[in-house]
Protein backbone atom coordinates (compact mmCIF):
# COMPACT_ATOMS: atom_id res chain seq x y z
CA UNK A 1 0.00 0.00 0.00
CA UNK A 2 1.34 3.72 -0.94
CA UNK A 3 2.24 5.34 2.41
CA UNK A 4 3.68 8.88 2.56
CA UNK A 5 7.22 9.13 3.98
CA UNK A 6 5.52 11.04 6.92
CA UNK A 7 2.67 7.89 7.34
CA UNK A 8 5.57 5.35 7.69
CA UNK A 9 7.31 7.31 10.29
CA UNK A 10 4.39 7.21 12.21
CA UNK A 11 3.52 3.65 11.87
CA UNK A 12 7.10 2.36 12.55
CA UNK A 13 7.20 4.09 15.83
CA UNK A 14 3.74 1.90 16.61
CA UNK A 15 5.14 -1.20 16.99
CA UNK A 16 3.55 -2.78 19.10
CA UNK A 17 0.16 -3.30 19.91
CA UNK A 18 0.08 -1.13 23.03
CA UNK A 19 1.89 1.92 21.62
CA UNK A 20 -1.03 1.46 18.54
CA UNK A 21 -3.74 1.72 21.50
CA UNK A 22 -2.08 4.70 23.47
CA UNK A 23 -1.93 6.33 19.45
CA UNK A 24 -5.63 5.52 18.84
CA UNK A 25 -6.36 7.00 22.50
CA UNK A 26 -4.75 10.81 21.31
CA UNK A 27 -7.02 11.53 18.97
CA UNK A 28 -10.28 13.26 19.05
CA UNK A 29 -13.34 11.34 19.17
CA UNK A 30 -15.46 11.77 16.16
CA UNK A 31 -18.71 12.85 16.66
CA UNK A 32 -19.98 13.31 13.14
CA UNK A 33 -21.29 16.84 13.35
CA UNK A 34 -21.03 16.90 9.89
CA UNK A 35 -22.38 14.25 9.26
CA UNK A 36 -21.81 10.19 9.12
CA UNK A 37 -18.23 9.28 7.86
CA UNK A 38 -15.85 5.93 7.47
CA UNK A 39 -12.51 7.54 6.85
CA UNK A 40 -9.25 5.66 5.88
CA UNK A 41 -6.71 5.29 7.77
CA UNK A 42 -5.23 8.09 5.95
CA UNK A 43 -7.91 10.48 6.30
CA UNK A 44 -8.22 9.90 10.05
CA UNK A 45 -4.19 10.94 10.20
CA UNK A 46 -5.07 13.99 8.15
CA UNK A 47 -8.12 14.49 10.53
CA UNK A 48 -6.90 13.19 13.69
CA UNK A 49 -10.30 12.04 14.89
CA UNK A 50 -11.40 8.76 14.67
CA UNK A 51 -14.85 6.95 16.17
CA UNK A 52 -14.85 3.05 16.63
CA UNK A 53 -14.53 1.92 13.09
CA UNK A 54 -12.14 4.38 12.31
CA UNK A 55 -9.97 3.82 15.01
CA UNK A 56 -10.46 -0.20 14.17
CA UNK A 57 -9.07 0.49 10.64
CA UNK A 58 -5.93 2.48 11.42
CA UNK A 59 -5.29 0.02 14.02
CA UNK A 60 -5.59 -2.84 11.75
CA UNK A 61 -3.67 -1.20 9.13
CA UNK A 62 -1.01 -0.58 11.47
CA UNK A 63 -0.83 -4.14 12.60
CA UNK A 64 -0.51 -5.57 8.96
CA UNK A 65 2.15 -2.58 8.56
CA UNK A 66 4.14 -4.72 11.29
CA UNK A 67 3.36 -8.18 10.03
CA UNK A 68 0.40 -8.86 11.22
CA UNK A 69 -2.92 -9.64 9.71
CA UNK A 70 -5.46 -6.74 9.48
CA UNK A 71 -8.42 -8.71 11.54
CA UNK A 72 -11.67 -6.38 12.90
CA UNK A 73 -14.08 -7.50 14.90
CA UNK A 74 -17.77 -6.36 15.64
CA UNK A 75 -19.59 -6.42 18.47
CA UNK A 76 -23.51 -6.80 17.67
CA UNK A 77 -26.05 -5.19 20.35
CA UNK A 78 -29.27 -5.22 20.90
CA UNK A 79 -30.74 -2.58 18.08
CA UNK A 80 -31.79 -0.05 17.78
CA UNK A 81 -31.47 0.92 21.33
CA UNK A 82 -27.32 0.31 21.21
CA UNK A 83 -24.82 1.22 19.20
CA UNK A 84 -22.35 -1.90 17.58
CA UNK A 85 -18.68 -1.78 18.58
CA UNK A 86 -15.82 -2.61 16.10
CA UNK A 87 -12.21 -3.56 17.07
CA UNK A 88 -8.81 -4.65 15.61
CA UNK A 89 -8.23 -8.09 16.67
CA UNK A 90 -4.71 -9.18 17.31
CA UNK A 91 -2.51 -12.16 19.04
CA UNK A 92 0.16 -12.76 21.32
CA UNK A 93 1.22 -15.29 22.90
CA UNK A 94 -1.21 -17.91 21.14
CA UNK A 95 -3.87 -15.53 23.03
CA UNK A 96 -6.17 -12.80 21.62
CA UNK A 97 -6.26 -8.77 22.34
CA UNK A 98 -8.25 -5.96 21.36
CA UNK A 99 -7.44 -2.50 20.05
CA UNK A 100 -10.40 -0.17 20.51
CA UNK A 101 -11.34 3.62 20.18
CA UNK A 102 -13.76 4.67 22.08
CA UNK A 103 -15.24 7.65 23.94
CA UNK A 104 -16.37 6.11 26.71
CA UNK A 105 -14.30 4.69 30.56
CA UNK A 106 -15.42 1.17 29.13
CA UNK A 107 -15.09 -0.70 25.87
CA UNK A 108 -11.13 -0.29 25.67
CA UNK A 109 -8.12 -1.90 25.27
CA UNK A 110 -7.57 -5.80 25.82
CA UNK A 111 -4.50 -7.41 27.34
CA UNK A 112 -3.62 -10.72 24.65
CA UNK A 113 -5.20 -13.26 27.36
CA UNK A 114 -8.26 -14.72 26.20
CA UNK A 115 -7.32 -17.92 24.36
CA UNK A 116 -10.59 -17.78 21.79
CA UNK A 117 -12.31 -15.22 20.31
CA UNK A 118 -15.56 -15.59 22.14
CA UNK A 119 -13.85 -15.12 25.14
CA UNK A 120 -12.37 -11.17 23.84
CA UNK A 121 -16.08 -11.09 22.97
CA UNK A 122 -17.41 -12.10 26.33
CA UNK A 123 -15.08 -9.39 28.10
CA UNK A 124 -16.42 -6.73 26.89
CA UNK A 125 -19.99 -8.15 28.17
CA UNK A 126 -20.82 -6.55 31.68
CA UNK A 127 -19.58 -2.93 30.96
CA UNK A 128 -21.81 -2.97 27.41
CA UNK A 129 -25.20 -1.80 28.62
CA UNK A 130 -27.90 1.57 28.05
CA UNK A 131 -28.25 4.31 30.42
CA UNK A 132 -31.22 2.44 32.48
CA UNK A 133 -28.60 -0.22 33.48
CA UNK A 134 -29.89 -2.71 30.63
CA UNK A 135 -26.60 -5.22 29.16
CA UNK A 136 -26.93 -5.15 25.16
CA UNK A 137 -24.18 -7.28 24.43
CA UNK A 138 -26.03 -10.10 22.48
CA UNK A 139 -23.09 -11.31 19.41
CA UNK A 140 -19.84 -11.22 18.00
CA UNK A 141 -18.73 -11.85 14.63
CA UNK A 142 -16.01 -13.94 12.93
CA UNK A 143 -12.97 -12.76 12.57
CA UNK A 144 -13.03 -10.46 9.42
CA UNK A 145 -9.51 -9.82 7.36
CA UNK A 146 -9.87 -6.09 6.27
CA UNK A 147 -7.61 -7.13 2.78
CA UNK A 148 -10.86 -8.29 1.24
CA UNK A 149 -11.49 -4.82 0.58
CA UNK A 150 -7.94 -4.02 -0.92
CA UNK A 151 -9.48 -3.21 -4.14
CA UNK A 152 -11.30 -0.15 -3.10
CA UNK A 153 -7.79 1.41 -1.25
CA UNK A 154 -8.86 0.76 2.19
CA UNK A 155 -5.58 2.42 3.72
CA UNK A 156 -5.44 5.41 1.80
CA UNK A 157 -8.94 6.05 0.00
CA UNK A 158 -10.47 9.73 0.04
CA UNK A 159 -13.37 8.29 -0.49
CA UNK A 160 -16.33 7.16 2.54
CA UNK A 161 -15.37 2.96 3.25
CA UNK A 162 -19.48 2.56 4.36
CA UNK A 163 -18.84 -0.56 2.38
CA UNK A 164 -16.65 -2.35 4.99
CA UNK A 165 -19.10 -1.63 8.32
CA UNK A 166 -21.78 -2.93 5.35
CA UNK A 167 -20.38 -5.96 5.00
CA UNK A 168 -18.93 -6.53 8.25
CA UNK A 169 -22.59 -6.04 9.55
CA UNK A 170 -23.80 -9.42 7.35
CA UNK A 171 -21.38 -11.64 8.24
CA UNK A 172 -21.48 -14.19 10.21
CA UNK A 173 -22.13 -13.41 13.90
CA UNK A 174 -22.09 -15.86 16.96
CA UNK A 175 -25.10 -15.63 20.08
CA UNK A 176 -23.42 -14.72 22.92
CA UNK A 177 -26.08 -16.00 25.19
CA UNK A 178 -29.55 -17.74 25.20
CA UNK A 179 -33.35 -17.11 25.35
CA UNK A 180 -32.89 -17.71 29.04
CA UNK A 181 -29.75 -16.10 29.96
CA UNK A 182 -31.04 -12.83 28.62
CA UNK A 183 -34.42 -12.73 30.23
CA UNK A 184 -32.36 -13.26 33.34
CA UNK A 185 -30.01 -10.83 33.04
CA UNK A 186 -29.59 -7.98 36.09
CA UNK A 187 -28.96 -4.80 35.82
CA UNK A 188 -26.30 -2.74 36.19
CA UNK A 189 -26.56 -1.22 39.28
CA UNK A 190 -25.85 2.63 40.06
CA UNK A 191 -22.41 3.23 40.51
CA UNK A 192 -21.53 0.90 37.74
CA UNK A 193 -24.18 3.07 35.49
CA UNK A 194 -22.48 6.42 36.84
CA UNK A 195 -18.73 4.91 36.12
CA UNK A 196 -19.97 4.32 32.87
CA UNK A 197 -20.83 7.51 31.95
CA UNK A 198 -17.38 8.96 32.17
CA UNK A 199 -16.34 9.89 28.64
CA UNK A 200 -12.64 11.09 27.52
CA UNK A 201 -14.14 14.04 24.93
CA UNK A 202 -17.34 16.63 25.68
CA UNK A 203 -19.76 15.97 22.62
Amino acid sequence: MPYSSSERRIFYKLNSPSKIQDFANSLEFNFEKNGETCQSPRRVLKSKKAHCMEGALLAAAILEFHGHPPLVMDLRSVKPHDDDHVVAVFKAYGCFGAISKTNHGVLRYREPVYRTLRELAVSYFHEYFLDNGQKTLREYSDLFNLRFFDSINWHTSDEELFAIPKHLDKIRHRKILSEKQIKNLRKADGVEILAGKITEYKK
